[in-house]
């Protein structure tokens, strides 16, 4: 079963919607740690302020059933947006930690120049999968995906970058670490992209 993390800053029902139409039936929306037990694989969504999404992870009591199964169960999880900075040890927008599954930190977005680019990075854009990972099958090449974020994630070993993305500079859109994926953009408002993403994510062994 996929359990996505209700934690009330997240398009959960969206991402549910979106699984269905991979063909996923054995999926679920969860606010409950114990479901997090139960899970064989876990989406933690999210959009909006770091540390609002951690405190709501502690209220929910799911910080340390969220580590235990992924570090020592090595279930898969998939971050998406601020999902995804979540799982790294901390972000410049807040000053509470974060999960810790990554290593690497969440910076703005900064520009050398007197840039026209906005912040937020808002709309679509190309990924360029660099890295090795079954997440990318079938999106080696033109691959496009929704992005609404001002903050990125910057990994401390390369090897755990899988897309980078050129929004004033090249940026690490997406990570993957073992079973551990996170993905900057949104793969539940990218169409056949992300539809194409979240079935690899449900077909990982």
């Amino acid at each position: 079963m996929i359990v996505i993390i209700n934690h009330g800053l997240g398009n959960s029902g969206s991402i549910l919607n979106m699984l269905r139409k991979t063909g996923c039936r054995d999926a679920m929306i969860s606010s409950d740690p114990r479901d997090v037990f139960r899970a064989s694989k876990l989406i933690l969504p999210g959009v909006g302020h770091f540390d609002k999404g951690m405190r709501n992870l502690s209220s929910l009591g799911m910080i340390e059933p969220l580590r235990e199964r992924v570090v020592r169960d090595q279930v898969p999880i998939l971050g998406i947006c601020l999902g995804m900075q979540m799982l790294a040890r901390r972000s410049e927008e807040g000053r509470e930690e974060g999960l810790g599954l990554i290593r690497g930190e969440v910076v703005r977005f900064r520009f050398q120049d007197s840039s026209i680019l906005k912040i937020p990075h808002m709309g679509w854009n190309h990924v360029q999968f660099v890295g090795k990972s079954d997440l990318a099958t079938g999106l080696e090449h033109e691959a496009r995906f929704y992005f609404v974020h001002s903050y990125h994630m910057t990994c401390d070993n390369p090897a755990d970058v899988l897309a980078t993305t050129e929004y004033g500079y090249t940026f690490v859109s997406a990570v993957s670490c073992g079973h551990i994926f996170g993905v900057q953009f949104h793969p539940e408002k990218s169409h056949r992209f992300g539809m194409m993403l979240l079935k690899n994510f449900v077909e990982l062994l």
